[in-house]
């Protein structure tokens, strides 16, 4: 028996693939999360936006230097804090730079960095250059000031900060997005003065509720110009829960017969919303416009000329369409889904993000202070040594040419501390000489009283909320502006019904024997005399205007509808009605209708049995269509006759046997669908020779056309009165040789 030698792993650990790839998942989603998709609330900035920043402001490239190629900052970003691609990390750059994507931009661009038709068409980055904005100030300006703490880069060979000492809450001014792993992050954009008073507001009143901090913060300021018309209540409840959704609408203008959309919603292309509404026209569906044209340029970034057929057009009615049709009328995300200072990310409503940072700006403001304490301290500490060689001049000399340690000497001699001793042996003898006791002791005066103002501050959280709001009002001065997207409540936007869009023309709705379809425009198209496919002919056609809907019946008694505008001209031959519905397989279209919804139609079959129903009945199903006539078998579907008034028509029917009844519209009953009842009696030993050929509807005043071959009989109202008879009877019988009757019409 041999014995099983199982191999064996030195430094390698074995764990179950299941908990292998749970772990691993882990790791990676709490590092999107929290280092890669959702802001940090301090400073309001990615990752990757903190090391761009960072970067550049160690490059040099503050507002008032000159900018650098924005591949040099690119690298330095992917070389020193941020192993990710460079097209990555240059693109989130360029959206700091971009003024319709930035509310307050971080980065001057010089080049071309994109434009609001196209956000992503920027330049490469060999061909850019770029630079800091003013504003950027606001992070950077207490970086080196003991305010943040510092880590390790990803090799360890240098320090990068944790965080910006932002001193203004940027989360909200700029806003962000960000899709982390289980989690999303969309914050809008906020005007900055708006957000400084709330800050202020919450300072002074630290139990101010939510709805106190909404008389300053009256909602998102985006970008662009376009109108809030998320209602002032809605808007609350945003910031109440910390989720919901804003709507923003363009502007537009009446420049004589034309409409001028002069703003369009954050984020949203020119090019896009004219192709929209171009797809529409291009449809048949916008009427009432004639062109469209794209007139933006430097001066007038977004300027799209709408040019109406007539200056009858509605303006507010038809924009209304527009609205609720094209992305003129926009809905945006709102999740304050951020990474507090527990470093864990949560949902926040308005006061607690701001009660948050402000507890944040506190903690700065408090380091920056203590920083401060501690070089005056040093600096007093030296001035106090200095002193002393000053006033002791010759004899320092002496101890310095005569001692070996003359370091040791001058601590002993003097009293002195090691760092004093050590500032005095750096400082030159030149500049030791020209030293003077009043300038030093002036020096004195002004750090000792910086130290107590300083430790005044620190002491004083009076004192210390008093300098943060003196701090945000400076900043509110420097940085602040007037509100671009103006909060004007409205109703959102609806689309006008199909029928309100199609200018309303007669036409004429063609079916041939094959199945094709095509309108014309008029009711005086001869459409047998038009041209047809090789083999095919005309089946029926029906008048009707291009606003209304037109109704299909298959020979299996099925009831499908399509807008009359929608079909094609009948200048051609049309299009296949298979192309639009999909009837059982083996079945044909046969008859079609069209009218009002509250129109009424009979239905009726081969065998005699029929109803009336509404034509609306017919309509609301487009591709599968829907049951509306049974069938029995053998049963074929009669074209619909129309009727004008229920209360005096007459129901007339003719079989092919030369029997023709006649009896009041109102003996047969009105039904949603079904068979119906018996209309005109056929022998059931006759069934399969006798069938009904056609179905009437006859109106006092109008002339019923009996059709045998090329002749044509007229019955008037009152000569139908010898066929009158009870519903379901057999009826009268024609006069020799009209008994092959092929169809009925009505005049």
């Amino acid at each position: 028996m041999t014995e099983t030698i199982r191999p064996t792993f030195h430094g390698f650990e074995q764990i179950p693939l299941r908990e292998y790839a749970e772990r691993a998942y882990l790791d990676y989603s709490m590092y999107v999360v929290l280092d890669r998709a959702l802001p940090f609330i301090g400073d309001g900035l990615k990752p990757v936006q903190r090391r761009i920043i960072y970067a550049m402001s160690e490059l040099g490239l503050n507002a008032t230097a000159k900018p650098k190629k924005s591949a040099r900052t690119v690298g330095d970003v992917i070389g020193k804090f941020h192993p990710h691609g460079d097209s990555a990390c240059y693109e989130a750059l360029v959206l700091m730079a971009q003024p319709f994507s930035y509310r307050y931009p971080l980065i001057e661009g010089q080049g071309n960095f994109g434009s609001p038709d196209d956000p992503k068409s920027f330049a490469a980055m060999r061909y850019t250059e770029s630079k800091l904005t003013p504003i950027a100030e606001v992070l950077l300006g207490e970086l080196g000031q003991g305010t943040v703490d510092w880590t390790p880069n990803f090799d360890g060979t240098l320090q990068e900060p944790t965080w910006m000492p932002a001193r203004l809450p940027h989360l909200l001014l700029n806003g962000t997005t960000g899709i982390a792993v289980g989690m999303a992050t969309d914050v809008p954009p906020h005007n900055l003065n708006e957000i400084v008073s709330a800050c202020i507001r919450l300072l002074d009143d630290p139990q101010a509720t939510v709805a106190d901090l909404c008389e300053h913060v009256r909602g998102p300021d985006y970008p662009t110009s376009a109108e809030i018309i998320t209602p002032i209540a809605d808007l609350r409840a945003i910031y109440e829960s910390g989720n919901g959704s804003v709507r923003a609408r363009a502007t537009f203008l009446k420049e004589g017969q034309n409409i001028v959309i002069n703003a369009l919603p954050y984020q949203v292309s020119p090019s896009k919303v004219i192709e929209q509404i171009a797809a529409q026209m291009r449809a048949k569906k916008l009427p009432w416009l004639e062109d469209i044209r794209d007139e933006s340029d430097h001066l007038n970034p977004v300027r799209v000329v709408l040019i109406t057929r007539s200056n009858r057009v509605d303006a507010e009615q038809l924009m209304g369409h527009l609205f609720a049709t094209t992305d003129l009328e926009k809905s945006y995300r709102v999740n304050l889904n951020i990474i507090g200072l527990d470093g864990r990310p949560q949902v926040k409503n308005l006061r607690s993000l701001l009660s948050e940072w402000l507890v944040f700006r506190t903690d700065t403001v408090t380091r920056r202070l203590n920083h401060r304490l501690e070089k005056v301290e040093r600096r007093l500490h030296l001035l106090e040594g200095l002193l002393v060689a000053f006033l002791n001049l010759d004899e320092v000399i002496h101890i310095i040419r005569t001692e070996d340690e003359p370091r040791a000497a001058l601590i002993a001699r003097f009293k002195l501390s090691e760092e004093q001793a050590d500032y005095i042996l750096d400082t030159r003898l030149k500049q030791l000489a020209r030293l003077e006791e009043m300038k030093i002791r002036g020096e004195q005066d002004e750090l000792d009283a910086e130290r107590d103002r300083l430790i005044s501050t620190l002491g004083s959280k009076a004192k210390l909320k008093k300098l943060i709001k003196d701090e945000l009002l400076a900043d509110a001065k420097k940085f602040g502006d007037a509100r671009r997207s103006p909060l004007i409540a409205r109703e959102a936007a609806q689309a006008l019904d199909e029928t309100e869009l199609v200018a309303s023309e007669p036409m004429t709705v063609v079916l041939s024997e094959k199945g094709w379809i095509r309108a014309a425009k008029g009711h005086d198209v001869d459409a047998a005399g038009m041209s047809y496919r090789d083999g095919d002919g005309l089946l029926a056609a029906v008048r009707g205007r291009s606003t209304q809907q037109v109704a299909f019946l298959d020979s299996e008694g099925r009831s499908y509808s399509t807008a009359t505008h929608t079909l094609p001209s009948a200048r051609g031959n049309g299009e296949p009605l298979t192309g639009r519905f999909s009837p059982a397989s083996g079945a044909s279209f046969v008859a079609l209708a069209t009218g009002d919804n509250d129109a009424r139609f009979v239905l009726a079959s081969s065998h005699g049995y029929g109803f009336v129903t509404r034509f609306e009945n017919l309509t609301g199903r487009q591709k599968a269509g829907k049951v509306m006539l049974n069938l029995s078998n053998g049963a074929k579907v009669l074209q619909p006759a129309q009727t004008a008034n229920p209360a005096t028509d007459r129901i007339v029917a003719v079989t092919s046997a030369g029997h023709l009844l006649a009896f009041a519209l109102s003996d047969l009953p009105e039904l949603d669908k079904g068979k119906g009842n018996k209309i005109i009696e056929i022998p059931k030993a006759k069934l399969g020779t006798e069938r009904v050929v056609a179905v009437a509807a006859v109106s006092p005043g109008s002339t019923l056309l009996v059709k045998s071959g090329q002749r044509t009989m007229s019955l008037s109202f009152k000569d139908l009165d010898e066929y009158v008879g009870a519903r379901a009877s057999r009826g009268g019988l024609l006069p020799r040789g009209w008994q092959k009757v092929d169809g009925l019409d009505v005049q």
